[in-house]
């Protein structure tokens, strides 16, 4: 079924249907959902905190057709393991039956002890699996909306960056649609740069 879900389509289904409702409806989620309220206090730069933004990248998941039960429990606890000092996987891997799986999947997103930015994308395009792809395209996603609240030119301007060169070309391999989104966000936040005199200033620095 997971494999199945996984075909590039330009086609976007607007509503789920029966099948996928009686599957969800199996998809247990409560023991983490109450794991990713540990981070109802780590602040966001873009406002809001990493609870909610947990949250959205499930929706965006489920938005996108995906109810694969690993993938959906995993983005619920998917920065827990990166954004909490000590954190005790050992809470994740025993909350139900697919405990193990679930943090398998959140330390293949997480990045390493002194792991850059770049090399932890890399990896994921490099060796990520396929469930690791598609959340971090979705994580992606529920990041670039959220940089719509963020003033600093400079950090749009590099995020922007980082989106082109490493996740548009993954998620044009996993997911067309979530490919469009992201494309398409991309080229919101530059035109706000653009209009906003930021690149304009920029250049005027040199």
């Amino acid at each position: 079924m997971f494999e199945k879900q996984l075909e590039i389509s330009e086609e976007k289904s607007l509503q789920m249907d029966t099948e996928h409702m009686l599957q969800l409806r199996k998809t247990y989620v409560a023991p983490y959902m109450q794991i990713a309220t540990s981070l109802i206090g780590k602040q966001r730069f873009a406002g809001g905190n990493m609870f909610r933004h947990q949250i959205d990248t499930m929706g965006i998941l489920i938005d996108y057709g995906y109810i694969d039960s690993i993938l959906l429990k995993a983005s619920l606890v998917h920065d827990v393991v990166e954004d909490i000092p000590g954190f005790d996987e050992t809470i994740i891997q025993n909350a139900d039956e697919d405990g193990p799986q679930v943090l398998e999947l959140v330390k293949e997103v997480s990045r390493l002890e002194g792991e850059t930015k770049r090399d932890f994308l890399k990896r994921i395009i490099d060796h990520g699996s396929h469930r690791a792809r598609i959340l971090k395209c979705a994580d992606r996603i529920s990041n670039m909306i959220s940089l719509g609240f963020v003033t600093s030119g400079e950090f749009i301007e590099r995020y922007c960056d980082e989106t082109e060169f490493y996740i548009l070309p993954l998620a044009l391999e996993i997911d067309f649609n979530m490919y469009k989104e992201i494309l398409d966000l991309v080229v919101s936040r530059r035109t706000y740069l653009e209009e906003s005199g930021y690149f304009a200033a920029k250049k005027n620095e040199r």
